[in-house]
């Protein structure tokens, strides 16, 4: 989950990779550090964010044109200034930024502390490079070499990038399980766990597969296979964001730019795929596995965190609207046990970063088992979207907050064009039916942005929440899954212990924790479970709770009875959750503003989840 950057050209190499640190921060911010090349080799690292290695380095005059850069997400070692990277090897020739877990470091430790090395930090990385200057002295080989060959003796996850004093016009990067991204400019390369630390400085970009490895230098780019060195042709892609999309653009924090971008988000995902008028979905990658879904037996959904929740609501919709059998899975969970898997299953696997270790994985467990995987992931070139046999780009656009907000209504969203497409493909949906649900979908960016007018009145609720320790969040149906997005988001960011509950199950347990210092949030719709809704909120409300309600315009019993009332839109059922959800995330983004938490990165959490 670590980001790294990397430069090597004719620019001043440290703004680079500066300027790339902080657009990867929110993939880990424990530490930071850079290594460049100006004769020799410099090493600057700091405990912390990217701002206190900054003003350590403060006024010292760096000239470079090599360097590599990293901000951490702690996996070996507590983050501090020794365990930070980069690191550098014994012998102080090689330097090394790495993002993944090395899993037999112990054993290649004890195999280097028999040879003498010594070790400074508790970090696998910095065994990893020592090991890499230990084959190179054993074998007599060159840099790159020296790496493939103890990348054969690693069992792990990686993706590094290291460079040489003794080579100093050379970077060599490799991945495996990890992202890597080659930038391509003019005579000059970038590298970077994604491709936001160089978007303003080139489009042109290759993809690192898994298993390949990289040499660059002034004489281009070589990229070869680790397992057998064998040269692989690279593709060059052409990035399609920019830098406005990963900037703040006035808001306070990326998370409030996202919750506001939900309307334009929602709509790039409809668009060119939902038609009203002749009752179709087009979209290629389901026309690609068309044979395959008809045949399906039932459909599988894999995810983590907030996609897993977009795949119970994903559940509801598609058994609702195609009558097909969903089960849904953490990704965590499906990959270690023995999951029966056959031919005739379809496996979705969700993830906004398309490089969810534990969903990549069950991924290739899916596959082995000869299940059709398809892909819901946000960004392009991505590793899942790579290893799925079909897909969707849910068209979101870059999201930099780590508590995922608009990933959530573009995956849902992307679900239910599923939904629609399954159900009238198998005659479970009437032309009728599915025009009805897909104009409400229309609707639903309009009704979004009416409720981003909310603002203001969910801060002021806000208030009476943010000194809470505990709350719960109810939902029955389809809005059960919103429930516990709900409390996966004040968890998130405000650190408030939140639990979320299927309404119906309060009584089963939780009710007990209800007094009047406890906080219930209840999603309760206008919908087929709207009267059970009411009757849970007047258990919570005999027990003296704190009631806040998401409910329908002018509902005046649950507005009796509640401390405080946000009231959305009507839609149909099936597509509440695109709009319950929005007053838990602004609610959840309030209190951890008054809490003074950081909202777009979290202690202990990151972005994307590249390890296990």
């Amino acid at each position: 989950m670590c980001g790294i950057v990397g430069y090597l050209g004719k620019k001043d190499a440290y703004p680079v990779l500066i300027n790339g640190l902080r657009r990867l921060e929110y993939r880990g911010y424990d530490s930071s550090g850079i290594a460049l090349y100006n004769g020799d080799l410099e090493v600057h690292k700091s405990k912390g964010k990217v701002d206190d290695l900054e003003n350590l380095i403060g006024e010292k005059k760096i000239s470079a044109k090599m360097g590599i850069g990293h901000t951490r997400w702690a996996t070996h070692g507590e983050p501090n200034n020794v365990n930070a990277h980069p690191h550098v090897s014994n012998n102080g020739d090689l330097v090394i930024v790495h993002n993944g877990i090395i899993e037999n470091c112990n054993s290649l430790k004890q195999l280097l502390l028999d040879k003498n090395y010594s070790f400074k930090s508790e970090t696998d990385t910095e065994i990893l490079i020592n090991f890499i200057e230990y084959v190179q002295a054993e074998e007599k080989v060159s840099l790159d070499q020296a790496i493939r060959l103890a990348l054969n003796e690693v069992i792990g996850a990686f993706a590094i990038a290291v460079i040489s004093k003794k080579e100093p016009s050379l970077m060599v990067v490799a991945r495996l399980g990890s992202p890597l991204v080659l930038g391509i400019g003019n005579g000059e390369f970038f590298i970077g766990s994604d491709a936001t630390p160089f978007i303003d400085l080139t489009k042109k970009v290759i993809y690192l597969e898994d298993g390949e490895m990289a040499v660059l230098s002034n004489n281009g780019v070589s990229i070869r296979t680790i397992e057998s060195d064998e040269p692989i042709d690279a593709v060059i892609h052409k990035l399609q964001i920019d830098l406005n999309s990963i900037e703040k653009g006035g808001y306070n924090h990326f998370m409030l730019k996202e919750i506001f971008e939900q309307p334009t988000s929602i709509l790039n995902t409809i668009r060119g795929r939902l038609f009203v008028s002749n009752a179709q979905i087009r979209m290629a990658g389901l026309d690609k596995i068309s044979e395959k879904l008809e045949k399906a037996n039932r459909i599988l959904i894999i995810g983590c965190g907030t996609s897993w929740h977009a795949g119970l609501v994903g559940e509801y919709i598609i058994e609702d609207l195609a009558r097909l059998p969903v089960e849904v899975e953490y990704a965590s969970e499906f990959r270690y046990r023995n999951p029966i898997i056959s031919s005739d299953d379809i496996v979705i696997a969700i993830s906004q970063s398309g490089e969810t270790a534990d969903t990549l994985a069950a991924i290739k467990m899916a596959k082995e088992a000869g299940a059709c995987v398809f892909g819901i992931c946000n960004v392009v070139g991505s590793s899942i979207a790579r290893e799925s046999h079909a897909g969707a780009f849910t068209h979101a656009g870059p999201e930099i907050g780590v508590a995922s907000t608009k990933a959530f209504t573009a995956q849902v969203t992307v679900l239910a064009m599923i939904a629609l497409y399954l159900g009238r493909g198998n005659g479970n949906l009437s032309k009728d039916k599915f025009q009805e649900i897909a104009k409400e979908i229309e609707l639903i960016p309009a009704k979004i942005l009416s409720m981003l007018d909310l603002d203001d009145k969910i801060q002021t609720i806000a208030k009476s929440l943010y000194k809470s320790n505990n709350a719960l969040f109810l939902g029955r149906g389809f809005n059960f899954p919103v429930a516990l997005e709900g409390a996966l988001k004040l968890k998130e960011i405000s650190y408030i212990h939140a639990e979320g509950y299927p309404a119906a199950e309060m009584k089963h347990g939780p009710i007990a924790l209800i007094d009047e210092n406890m906080p219930v949030i209840v999603v309760a719709p206008r919908g087929d479970m709207f009267k059970k809704l009411v009757s849970n909120i007047q258990e919570v409300k005999a027990r003296k709770g704190i009631v806040i309600s998401i409910t329908g315009y002018g509902e005046s019993e649950v507005k009796s009875l509640s401390d405080g009332v946000i009231e959305i839109p009507e839609t149909l059922d099936c597509l509440t959750p695109l709009l319950t959800t929005i007053p838990l995330q602004l609610l959840s983004y309030h209190v951890a503003v008054q809490r003074d938490c950081n909202v777009d990165q979290p202690r202990n959490l990151a972005k994307s989840v590249t390890v296990e």
